[in-house]
C-alpha cells in the first residue's frame, strides 16, 4: 500500500510470479481476492494500480500446469474462481488502472478488462489465445465487446492471435501505450489526476459507470440523477466549485 499523503491512499496489487509469466495458478487467484476483497471497505483509499512482477508480463494467462490436470468438475472451479477474483477487483469502489508491462494474455487480458483504465508499455502484447488450445475464452471475456466492439472481439476469441500494443490502442482495448521507460510516469499521472478529484464524485462516478453497464438507458439517466443528489448532499460539489471559484478570483 502506497501513501499519497493527505489526499488518502493508494493501494498497489501485483502479481508475483514472474518466472512464471505471472501466470495465474489457484493460489495467486485467491491471493488476488483476498488483497482485492481487503480493499472494498477502506474509505481512505482513492485509487488501484494493478500490474505483475518484472518487465516480461503483466498477466501471461491462466498457469498452463494446473489446467492440464483439470478435470470437468475441477475445471468449472478453477473457471469460478478466476471469474471471481476479477469481479472483486471490479467491486473495489474505487478506480483500478491496470499498468500493462509485457504479455497481457488470456486470464491475463480479462483481469486488464476487468479494470477501469489500462495504460501499456509499447512491448506489450495482448491476446486471447484459448481456442488456440481447445477452449472457448469465458468469464470476463465477456467484457470485450463493451471495451472494442463484436468485431474486434470476433478477431480476438475466434483468431486467437496476439496483437501489439499499437493495434490495442487503435481498436480501444487500451487506453494510453507509452515507451516503457515512461510507464510508471504515465500511470503516476492518472493517479495524481484520480487523488486532486473529489473522493465521493469519484466513487459515485465509477458506481454509477457499473449502473449503465447493466441498466436501460432511461433507467440509467434517472441512476445518474440519484447519484447527482447523493453527491450535492454530500457537500462535496459546494465546497470544491467554492475552491475553484477562489482560484478563478486571484
Amino acid at each position: 500500500m502506497e501513501e499519497r499523503g493527505a489526499r488518502g491512499r493508494v493501494a498497489r496489487l501485483t502479481i508475483a510470479r514472474e518466472e512464471k509469466l505471472n501466470a495465474l495458478d489457484p493460489e495467486t487467484i485467491a491471493a488476488l481476492t483476498a488483497a482485492a476483497r481487503a480493499l472494498h471497505d477502506d474509505a481512505a483509499l482513492r485509487a488501484v494500480v494493478l500490474t505483475g512482477a518484472g518487465e516480461r508480463a503483466f498477466i501471461g494467462g491462466a498457469d498452463i500446469g494446473t489446467m492440464i490436470g483439470l478435470d470437468a468438475d475441477g475445471a468449472q472451479a478453477f473457471i469460478t474462481s478466476l471469474h471471481e477474483a476479477i469481479a472483486a477487483v471490479r467491486a473495489i469502489p474505487v478506480p483500478v488502472i491496470a499498468r500493462v508491462n509485457g504479455y497481457c494474455l488470456g486470464a491475463g487480458l480479462e483481469v486488464a478488462a476487468g479494470c477501469d483504465l489500462r495504460v501499456a508499455s509499447a512491448r506489450a502484447m495482448f491476446g486471447m489465445p484459448e481456442v488456440k488450445v481447445g477452449m472457448p475464452s469465458v468469464i470476463e471475456a465477456a467484457l470485450l465487446p463493451r471495451l472494442v466492439g463484436v468485431g474486434h472481439t470476433a478477431e480476438l476469441v475466434l483468431l486467437g492471435e496476439n496483437i501489439d500494443a499499437a493495434r490495442a490502442l487503435a481498436i480501444g482495448l487500451v487506453e494510453k501505450v507509452v515507451p516503457p521507460d515512461e510507464l510508471d510516469a504515465a500511470v503516476d499521472a492518472w493517479v495524481d489526476a484520480i487523488v486532486t478529484a473529489g473522493p465521493q464524485a469519484v466513487r459515485l462516478q465509477k458506481a454509477l459507470m457499473r449502473e449503465w453497464e447493466r441498466l436501460p438507458l432511461d433507467e440509467a439517466i434517472r441512476a445518474g440523477i440519484a447519484s447527482y443528489r447523493v453527491s450535492v448532499a454530500g457537500g462535496e460539489p459546494a465546497r470544491m466549485l467554492a475552491e475553484f471559484t477562489a482560484r478563478r478570483r486571484k
